[in-house]
Protein backbone atom coordinates (compact mmCIF):
# COMPACT_ATOMS: atom_id res chain seq x y z
CA UNK A 1 0.00 0.00 0.00
CA UNK A 2 1.66 3.40 -0.77
CA UNK A 3 0.53 6.36 1.34
CA UNK A 4 2.54 9.33 1.60
CA UNK A 5 3.82 10.68 4.92
CA UNK A 6 2.34 13.61 5.92
CA UNK A 7 2.28 15.28 9.77
CA UNK A 8 -1.14 14.54 12.03
CA UNK A 9 -2.67 15.97 14.47
CA UNK A 10 -4.09 12.12 15.82
CA UNK A 11 -1.56 9.33 15.86
CA UNK A 12 -3.59 6.80 13.88
CA UNK A 13 -0.30 5.07 10.69
CA UNK A 14 -0.88 4.19 7.53
CA UNK A 15 0.13 0.33 9.39
CA UNK A 16 -2.98 0.57 11.45
CA UNK A 17 -5.44 1.08 8.21
CA UNK A 18 -4.27 -1.30 6.38
CA UNK A 19 -4.09 -4.09 9.36
CA UNK A 20 -7.38 -3.06 9.58
CA UNK A 21 -8.65 -3.92 6.24
CA UNK A 22 -7.00 -7.12 5.91
CA UNK A 23 -9.07 -7.85 9.01
CA UNK A 24 -12.03 -6.45 7.45
CA UNK A 25 -11.63 -8.54 4.07
CA UNK A 26 -10.88 -11.88 6.19
CA UNK A 27 -14.18 -11.56 7.59
CA UNK A 28 -16.36 -10.78 4.69
CA UNK A 29 -19.57 -9.06 4.60
CA UNK A 30 -21.91 -7.24 1.84
CA UNK A 31 -21.54 -3.80 1.16
CA UNK A 32 -23.21 -0.34 2.66
CA UNK A 33 -24.32 2.62 1.20
CA UNK A 34 -21.60 3.58 -1.08
CA UNK A 35 -21.90 -0.13 -3.04
CA UNK A 36 -18.07 -0.02 -2.63
CA UNK A 37 -17.32 -3.94 -2.36
CA UNK A 38 -14.39 -6.00 0.23
CA UNK A 39 -12.77 -6.56 -3.24
CA UNK A 40 -13.47 -3.30 -5.40
CA UNK A 41 -11.06 -1.91 -2.45
CA UNK A 42 -8.01 -4.55 -2.59
CA UNK A 43 -7.98 -3.91 -6.04
CA UNK A 44 -7.10 -0.22 -5.43
CA UNK A 45 -6.27 0.00 -1.83
CA UNK A 46 -4.72 3.84 -2.13
CA UNK A 47 -7.24 5.08 -3.60
CA UNK A 48 -10.27 4.06 -0.82
CA UNK A 49 -8.15 3.61 1.90
CA UNK A 50 -6.33 6.59 1.72
CA UNK A 51 -9.09 8.80 2.64
CA UNK A 52 -9.89 7.09 5.01
CA UNK A 53 -6.10 7.36 7.15
CA UNK A 54 -6.04 10.98 6.17
CA UNK A 55 -9.33 11.67 7.72
CA UNK A 56 -9.05 9.54 10.90
CA UNK A 57 -5.65 10.85 11.50
CA UNK A 58 -6.90 14.94 11.08
CA UNK A 59 -10.18 14.27 12.99
CA UNK A 60 -12.35 15.01 10.32
CA UNK A 61 -13.35 11.24 9.80
CA UNK A 62 -17.71 11.23 10.02
CA UNK A 63 -19.38 7.85 9.22
CA UNK A 64 -21.60 7.68 6.41
CA UNK A 65 -24.96 6.22 6.62
CA UNK A 66 -25.56 2.39 7.97
CA UNK A 67 -27.60 0.40 5.78
CA UNK A 68 -30.67 -0.98 7.49
CA UNK A 69 -31.34 -4.34 6.84
CA UNK A 70 -34.56 -6.06 8.22
CA UNK A 71 -34.65 -10.06 9.07
CA UNK A 72 -37.24 -11.85 10.64
CA UNK A 73 -36.74 -13.49 14.55
CA UNK A 74 -39.06 -16.54 13.74
CA UNK A 75 -41.64 -14.91 16.31
CA UNK A 76 -43.40 -12.50 14.34
CA UNK A 77 -41.18 -9.95 15.04
CA UNK A 78 -38.34 -8.24 13.62
CA UNK A 79 -34.79 -7.36 14.03
CA UNK A 80 -33.21 -3.95 12.46
CA UNK A 81 -29.53 -4.91 11.52
CA UNK A 82 -27.15 -1.77 10.39
CA UNK A 83 -24.31 -2.12 7.60
CA UNK A 84 -21.94 0.06 7.53
CA UNK A 85 -19.78 0.84 4.58
CA UNK A 86 -16.97 -1.12 3.84
CA UNK A 87 -14.47 1.84 4.73
CA UNK A 88 -16.07 2.76 7.85
CA UNK A 89 -15.61 -0.68 8.64
CA UNK A 90 -12.38 -0.81 8.22
CA UNK A 91 -12.41 2.95 10.53
CA UNK A 92 -14.27 1.57 13.25
CA UNK A 93 -11.50 -1.90 12.95
CA UNK A 94 -8.99 1.17 13.85
CA UNK A 95 -10.57 2.10 16.86
CA UNK A 96 -11.60 -0.92 18.13
CA UNK A 97 -8.24 -2.28 18.35
CA UNK A 98 -6.78 0.73 19.53
CA UNK A 99 -10.12 -0.04 22.07
CA UNK A 100 -8.78 -3.81 22.65
CA UNK A 101 -5.38 -3.26 24.41
CA UNK A 102 -6.93 -1.31 27.07
CA UNK A 103 -10.05 -3.34 27.88
CA UNK A 104 -9.05 -6.82 26.24
CA UNK A 105 -6.58 -7.37 29.84
CA UNK A 106 -9.91 -6.74 32.22
CA UNK A 107 -12.60 -8.91 30.96
CA UNK A 108 -13.50 -11.90 32.61
CA UNK A 109 -12.08 -15.09 32.03
CA UNK A 110 -15.98 -16.01 31.61
CA UNK A 111 -16.12 -13.82 28.46
CA UNK A 112 -15.53 -15.16 24.93
CA UNK A 113 -17.80 -13.28 22.69
CA UNK A 114 -16.46 -11.28 19.95
CA UNK A 115 -12.41 -11.63 21.72
CA UNK A 116 -9.36 -12.24 20.44
CA UNK A 117 -8.43 -15.83 20.26
CA UNK A 118 -11.14 -16.96 21.78
CA UNK A 119 -13.52 -19.48 20.39
CA UNK A 120 -17.08 -21.29 20.76
CA UNK A 121 -15.43 -24.40 22.04
CA UNK A 122 -13.59 -22.47 24.98
CA UNK A 123 -16.77 -21.40 26.13
CA UNK A 124 -18.40 -24.68 25.90
CA UNK A 125 -15.50 -26.11 28.01
CA UNK A 126 -15.65 -23.36 30.18
CA UNK A 127 -19.56 -23.41 31.16
CA UNK A 128 -18.36 -27.52 31.79
CA UNK A 129 -15.53 -26.48 34.21
CA UNK A 130 -18.51 -23.72 35.99
CA UNK A 131 -21.60 -26.27 35.90
CA UNK A 132 -19.03 -28.78 38.31
CA UNK A 133 -17.63 -26.09 40.13
CA UNK A 134 -21.26 -23.87 41.14
CA UNK A 135 -24.98 -25.84 42.01
CA UNK A 136 -27.05 -22.55 40.31
CA UNK A 137 -26.82 -20.89 36.87
CA UNK A 138 -28.38 -17.22 36.00
CA UNK A 139 -29.92 -16.79 32.85
CA UNK A 140 -30.22 -13.17 31.83
CA UNK A 141 -31.26 -11.70 28.80
CA UNK A 142 -31.21 -7.60 28.25
CA UNK A 143 -34.54 -7.18 26.02
CA UNK A 144 -33.78 -4.78 23.36
CA UNK A 145 -30.06 -3.75 24.63
CA UNK A 146 -29.10 -2.46 21.33
CA UNK A 147 -32.18 -0.53 20.58
CA UNK A 148 -31.74 1.39 24.12
CA UNK A 149 -28.07 1.84 24.52
CA UNK A 150 -28.31 5.25 26.22
CA UNK A 151 -25.59 7.46 24.32
CA UNK A 152 -24.62 9.54 27.48
CA UNK A 153 -24.02 6.64 29.35
CA UNK A 154 -22.14 5.05 26.96
CA UNK A 155 -19.46 7.74 26.65
CA UNK A 156 -19.34 7.70 30.43
CA UNK A 157 -18.13 4.53 30.57
CA UNK A 158 -15.65 5.08 27.45
CA UNK A 159 -14.10 8.00 29.03
CA UNK A 160 -13.51 5.55 32.31
CA UNK A 161 -11.68 3.57 30.27
CA UNK A 162 -9.37 5.93 27.79
CA UNK A 163 -8.92 9.62 27.49
CA UNK A 164 -7.64 9.90 24.03
CA UNK A 165 -10.19 12.53 22.78
CA UNK A 166 -9.92 11.19 19.29
CA UNK A 167 -11.61 8.02 20.41
CA UNK A 168 -14.35 9.23 22.30
CA UNK A 169 -15.27 11.95 19.42
CA UNK A 170 -15.09 8.91 16.64
CA UNK A 171 -17.37 6.52 19.04
CA UNK A 172 -19.90 9.73 19.39
CA UNK A 173 -20.05 10.26 15.88
CA UNK A 174 -20.41 5.97 15.21
CA UNK A 175 -23.18 6.77 17.71
CA UNK A 176 -24.71 9.08 15.86
CA UNK A 177 -24.21 7.63 12.38
CA UNK A 178 -27.61 8.35 10.27
CA UNK A 179 -29.37 5.22 9.28
CA UNK A 180 -30.34 5.08 5.44
CA UNK A 181 -33.99 2.63 5.21
CA UNK A 182 -34.64 0.47 2.33
CA UNK A 183 -36.35 3.62 0.27
CA UNK A 184 -33.45 5.42 0.37
CA UNK A 185 -34.60 7.52 2.89
CA UNK A 186 -32.55 8.74 6.05
CA UNK A 187 -32.85 9.14 9.64
CA UNK A 188 -31.02 10.57 12.62
CA UNK A 189 -30.37 8.52 15.57
CA UNK A 190 -31.33 9.67 18.84
CA UNK A 191 -29.86 10.14 22.04
CA UNK A 192 -30.11 5.96 22.50
CA UNK A 193 -29.66 2.84 20.68
CA UNK A 194 -27.16 1.93 17.90
CA UNK A 195 -27.57 -0.67 15.20
CA UNK A 196 -26.72 -4.31 15.55
CA UNK A 197 -24.47 -5.54 13.43
CA UNK A 198 -21.91 -4.15 10.50
CA UNK A 199 -17.87 -4.99 10.79
CA UNK A 200 -18.37 -8.45 10.30
CA UNK A 201 -20.03 -8.56 14.30
CA UNK A 202 -17.40 -8.89 15.88
CA UNK A 203 -15.91 -6.04 14.79
CA UNK A 204 -17.86 -2.87 14.26
CA UNK A 205 -19.57 -0.12 15.63
CA UNK A 206 -21.59 -3.59 17.66
CA UNK A 207 -17.75 -4.69 18.85
CA UNK A 208 -16.70 -1.23 19.71
CA UNK A 209 -19.63 -0.28 21.46
CA UNK A 210 -19.61 -3.57 23.45
CA UNK A 211 -16.20 -3.68 24.23
CA UNK A 212 -16.36 -0.24 25.83
CA UNK A 213 -18.91 -0.91 28.58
Amino acid sequence: MIFKDKSKSIPITKEQVWAAFKLVKANGGSVGVDGVSIQTIAENPEKHLYPVWNRLASGSYFPPAVKRKTISKGDGKERHLGIPTVKDRVAQMVIAKELEKVLEPIFSKNSFGYRPNKSAHQAIDQAKTNCWSYAWVIDMDIKGFFDNIDHGLMIKALRHYTDKAYIITYVKRWLKAPIQLKDGTQIQNTEKGTPQGGCDQPVTGEFILTRSI
